[in-house]
């Protein structure tokens, strides 16, 4: 008859200390992704608010030198208000619309580019900055008057 051997508990002394050496750094790095996913995430989300303020801003003023500087006010402060810090970005408003007659159908297009820093995360790999870009367009009223 053979004998249950007894598990001794001795023998997985510093287990636990060496799958934590070798889990630690990979639990770390996903962590990390998860953060700048969601950085990302949240920053296209804020690009696009800002390009339809713009748009909308823009669509609203009666000359196309008011509406580009009112657009462009208004992305700022949209980006700002969301708490977005852009290494570089630039707002664009197309105002061509200001140039059709009264009655016709017109818009105003606003794009917003920002690009957003990633490399204060530190994750190995991770590209240092991605840059977003958003475009909006929002009609014109067609009966108001345009100088």
């Amino acid at each position: 008859m053979r004998r249950a051997r007894r598990h001794n508990w001795r023998e997985d002394r510093g287990s636990y200390s060496v799958e934590t050496v070798i889990l630690a750094p990979a639990i770390i790095a996903l962590m990390l992704l998860m953060i700048a996913f969601g950085r990302v995430t949240d920053a296209s989300g804020a690009v696009d608010g800002a390009a339809r303020a713009a748009a909308r801003a823009a669509s609203l003023e009666l000359e196309a030198g008011a509406a580009q500087a009112a657009g462009a006010a208004a992305a700022n402060r949209s980006l700002t208000g969301e708490g977005i810090h852009c290494a570089a970005s630039s707002v664009s408003v197309d105002t061509s619309g200001y140039g059709l007659d009264i009655g016709q159908e017109a818009t105003v297009r606003a794009t917003v580019t920002c690009t957003a820093p990633l490399g204060e995360i530190g994750l190995p790999g991770l590209p240092g900055s991605r840059t977003l870009r958003s475009s909006w367009t929002s009609p014109i009223d067609s009966y108001r008057s345009r100088p």
